[in-house]
């Protein structure tokens, strides 16, 4: 699945096209992807202008003038594509830019511009989804009410992390509680683990010690910044709404480093691969403690 990190980019990508635009029509290939598509989804939509592009964990958010909000996620393959009215998709200069597939097999949707440009979304395994719902309701949706603190805000603190030291479980399987901390997947908890030199099967009971708590806060949100500003991971087929792959996956210390030597300085130590909850975690044992 794509991380917070892969959604904030798309987000970005498409808000300069996105807000304030008008959406002519909306084509649909199917009547669903993995679920059905609201009723009158395409006509609901058709007509109305984006007030503002947000996302809330991994879900993209389209706020509509009309009052409804489209939520959309993008499932293991899901993305969005551009294209102008002259047909050109847009690039992003960068070492590792790659252009995006132009299989039309799997263009489910397209969203027409009044400006001449489309959004399209491609899903060739279909695990996204799309929903309407009203604007008013948007916390008290199932998929979004109770969800915790986004990383990205100046709400995540070291206090956040805190709740988390009355759990009976390792730090990890605490950390990817999403009704605490929200957007946080599997690759970054391990790399800011890494960063904060904490073991992932240490006891959650670790975080009532505030420097340890605090450590973890600060490696949480750098990581999580530093791929945003990369572009994501870039896992399997996921690309950014310019068609162009991220490269945070070039800086990764730990994650999918299986037997490679530890990238912290002095360390010394290998990165090793264990299963906790069914997931892989990487970690260095040497310095993580």
């Amino acid at each position: 699945m794509p991380e917070l990190p892969e959604v904030e980019t798309v987000r970005r990508g498409l808000q300069p096209v996105l807000e304030g635009a008008t959406i002519v029509n909306v084509a649909l290939a199917r009547t669903g992807l993995r679920y059905p598509f609201p009723e009158r989804f395409a006509e609901r939509l058709a007509g109305q202008r984006v007030l503002r592009l947000g996302r809330r964990s991994k879900y993209l958010l389209w706020d509509m003038e009309g009052g409804e909000t489209l939520l959309a996620h993008l499932g293991m393959s899901g993305s969005f594509r551009i294209e102008t009215a002259e047909g050109s998709t847009g690039s992003t200069p960068g070492a590792f830019a790659l252009a995006r597939s132009r299989d039309t097999r799997h263009d489910h949707v397209r969203f027409q511009l009044e400006s001449g440009t489309a959004v399209i979304y491609n899903d060739p395994r279909r695990f996204g989804f799309m929903d309407l719902l009203p604007s008013a309701d948007l916390e008290r949706h199932p998929r979004l009410a109770g969800l915790g603190v986004e990383p990205t805000s100046n709400r995540f603190s070291a206090e956040t992390l805190a709740v988390l030291a009355d759990r009976r479980t390792p730090l990890k399987a605490a950390l990817l509680d999403q009704t605490i901390v929200t957007g946080l997947g599997n690759i970054y908890v391990c790399e800011a683990l890494w960063r904060a030199e904490l073991d992932p099967r240490r006891p959650a009971s670790a975080l009532a010690d505030p420097l340890v708590a605090e450590r973890l806060a600060s490696a949480i949100r750098t990581v999580i910044a530093e791929a945003i500003d990369a572009g994501g991971s870039s896992l399997r087929d996921h690309m950014r709404a310019d068609g162009t792959l991220g490269y945070f996956q070039h800086r990764f210390a730990v994650y999918d480093r299986e037997d490679e030597p530890c990238q912290r300085p002095g360390c010394g130590g290998t990165v090793v691969r264990i299963r906790q909850a069914g997931r892989s975690t990487f970690f260095c044992p040497t310095c993580q403690r």
